[in-house]
């Protein structure tokens, strides 16, 4: 499966790598909570965007 944005090889290596990591606990909480503080704001696409990929 092709991951978007990767362009070279070795990056897609990299990424592939990925696979053999593992987060305790811990550091998952951690990562939620950086996250959790993390406000979003404004709307993922344009108005013109977003209408033509709704699936209301």
């Amino acid at each position: 499966m092709p991951i978007p944005g990767t362009s070279k090889r070795h990056r897609l290596q990299e990424n592939i790598g990925a696979i053999h990591i593992s987060l305790t606990r811990d550091e998952l909480a951690n990562i939620n909570a950086a996250l959790a503080t993390i406000k979003i704001v404004g709307e993922r696409y344009p108005a013109q965007i977003q209408a033509a990929t709704s699936t209301k």
